[in-house]
């Protein structure tokens, strides 16, 4: 089994499905060269509808080089209103050819801005805020520049395919078919979450979680703030090192602190301005946390998760067990009966536990896209599974030294848990010629398109 990047190993990503040597080259040489389409599934009335009944302005907004909050924060400067009254369905990558939907409430379509690098067209109104659960997925077109082995298409789209259970002869004749341009094929590989979840550069969102889930307010506050990374410019690792430097002293000097810490830290910044004038309580270590906006404090403790269900995952890879289809004690989930076509996505309310008489039942229901084999998004109300699957999840949380009353926390910060599919299934077509091979899929909401294209560039996560 092959080695994941060590920058990976240290998400929880262990391995790559496929043995294969990767085609190398190169992602997002421009924008366009990594383009996102949301699956909308939101519905709204049309533009001129009454304001009254349909306060929110629907835009469809295609952005090239915008990220999603940047991009937020500017229109709501352009409109004259608040940032909290716009709202989007999914944060979106910078280096990317981006559409989606946004929702401002209590602006008129006249009003809309012109701003740099944006279309932005009012598509309709409607009477409340977009959020997470419109987003069904994302259709994805991404290109790869100059790759030094471009022929390893087929060897690593094989495997993909034959980890989705295809036999090894339906998976090599399925892979020659799409590199022919015949049909898409289907292809699969464990549902992980990807780099950006946990920061590219410096991946530290998840060790912040678990400090939270633990109770260590302080642990969480410097592993943001301080907590230096080589790949960081020398002026934000200087700034860190004196962050921790201050954080041991008896006499801390977070105002000096303060002035080292770059500008472009924003976050960094408010938490030691809180610092700055606290009183000198163990509360002020959660007050300081407290600083940075709601989504980011929720994304702290989602994060922590998200570790623990990769390694998971990772646990599931190394003992050979299936993905594509339970054993005894596992935990599946329905789909989603009003999912977009195209689109199956499983539905959390309706799980149930696989016993030894039920495995073949549930097989047929997964081949046919009707069930979802799962692993926990660990919170206070999650239920592990049992068998062999369950001594994976309580071997991986015992290791963090967590269990699911660790979760019951105050604010923004509490998670009841959920649990998610553990395959990630796509139809996958190949383009363009062999020095920029262009791939074509559309993945659910919540899953990461550089899962997929890591296994073919086997490259290290700041090159995708």
């Amino acid at each position: 089994m092959r080695e994941a990047h060590p920058l990976e190993r240290a998400v929880g990503i262990d391995h790559y499905v496929s043995d294969a040597d990767g085609i190398g080259g190169r992602l997002r040489d421009t924008p366009e060269d990594f383009r996102v389409r949301e699956v909308e599934d939101f519905d709204y009335a049309p533009v001129d509808a009454d304001p009254g009944n349909y306060s929110r302005l629907v835009l469809r907004v295609t952005l090239r080089g915008w990220d999603t909050n940047d991009f937020a924060s500017r229109l709501s400067d352009k409109l004259g209103v608040s940032r909290e009254r716009v709202a989007w369905a999914g944060t979106k990558d910078k280096h990317a050819v981006t559409t989606q939907l946004f929702t401002v409430n209590g602006v008129d379509a006249d009003a809309v801005p012109e701003i740099d690098h944006a279309d932005i067209e009012a598509v309709g109104r409607a009477g409340r805020d977009l959020g997470f659960g419109d987003l069904a997925g994302n259709e994805f077109g991404i290109t790869v520049r100059d790759p030094d082995r471009p022929e390893n298409v087929a060897p690593v789209t094989a495997d993909l395919a034959a980890f989705g259970g295809m036999t090894e002869d339906e998976a090599v004749a399925a892979a020659e078919a799409a590199l022919d341009g015949d049909e898409p094929v289907p292809v699969a590989l464990p549902n992980y979450f990807g780099q950006q979840r946990f920061g590219s550069i410096r991946p530290v969102t998840h060790e912040v979680g678990l400090h939270v889930v633990r109770g260590d307010w302080r642990g969480a506050v410097l592993a943001y703030v301080g907590n230096p990374h080589e790949d960081e410019p020398d002026d934000t690792r200087e700034a860190r090192a004196f962050v921790e430097e201050q954080a041991a002293s008896d006499d801390p000097d977070w105002a000096e602190a303060l002035d080292r810490v770059p500008g472009r830290l924003r976050y960094e910044r408010s938490m030691l301005h809180r610092l700055d004038v606290a009183s000198g309580t163990d509360e002020d270590w959660r007050d300081a946390l407290e600083a940075v906006p709601s989504n980011l404090q929720r994304l702290f403790v989602n994060a922590a998760q998200s570790y623990a269900y990769n390694r998971i995952l990772s646990a599931r890879l190394e003992r050979g067990l299936p993905f594509d289809r339970p054993v005894a004690g596992d935990v599946v989930c329905f789909a989603d009966r009003d999912a977009p076509d195209g689109m199956p996505l499983p539905d959390p309310g309706r799980e149930q536990r696989v016993d030894s008489g039920r495995v073949d039942v549930v097989t047929r229901h997964c081949e046919r896209g009707r069930a979802f084999v799962t692993a926990p998004l660990v919170g206070r109300d999650t239920e592990l599974a049992d068998g062999e699957p369950g001594e994976i999840e309580r071997e991986v949380l015992d290791d963090l030294g967590l269990s699911q009353s660790d979760f019951d926390l105050p604010g923004e910060f509490d998670s009841t848990g959920t649990r998610r599919a553990i395959l990630l299934r796509t139809d996958l077509t190949v383009a363009g010629d062999e020095n920029a091979p262009s791939f074509r899929f559309a993945l659910p909401s919540g899953s990461y398109a550089t899962v997929l294209m890591r296994e073919y560039l086997k490259r290290g996560p700041l090159d995708l």
